[in-house]
Order: structure tokens, then C-alpha cells, then sequence
């Protein structure tokens, strides 16, 4: 496997945090588009009640989805640009 690709389980229950260093809660799961392969969300689990303010999309189980697209680097934690949540 290239060292280049995280598996799954490498992002899974990692901490959610705003490059300003504000917490978002922790990665449930991760929704993507079956045909392509496509990333879309990162499901949250154990929200912020900062997390809840930011007005973000959400399951039919009411959890809170962030776009994978806002994910800036995956490290100790998922760093996210809060900009491109709004």
C-alpha cells in the first residue's frame, strides 16, 4: 500500500478542529459517492456546541456532516478551514 494513502480506520475517531484551533467533535464515518469513489462528508460524533452553531448540513439521524472538501490536513487530528463551512 503507498504510504501516500490513509486508510479508513487511520482517520476514523480522530479529533475535528478549525485551523483556529476551535473543536468540532470527532469523525463518525465518512459518506462518499459510490460510482466514483468521490469523498463527500465526514460524519460527526460527540458535536461541540460550537459545532452545532455553524449551521451545517445533517443526516436523516440528525448528525452533523462537514464537507470533506473543507479538510486543510489529516495529522493527529482533521484540521478543517471553518470558512468553507459557512
Amino acid at each position: 500500500m503507498p504510504e501516500n494513502k490513509n486508510p479508513f480506520t487511520a482517520i476514523l475517531s480522530k479529533m475535528v478542529v478549525t485551523k483556529e484551533g476551535k473543536r468540532l467533535g470527532f469523525v463518525k464515518d465518512i459518506t462518499f459517492e459510490t460510482k466514483s469513489g468521490e469523498l463527500i462528508n465526514i460524519v460527526v460524533k460527540d458535536p461541540t456546541p460550537y459545532t452545532r452553531n455553524l449551521n451545517l448540513e445533517t443526516t436523516k439521524s440528525n448528525e452533523l456532516l462537514i464537507p470533506y472538501a473543507s479538510i486543510i490536513a489529516i495529522g493527529d487530528f482533521v484540521i478543517v478551514s471553518e470558512e468553507d463551512l459557512i
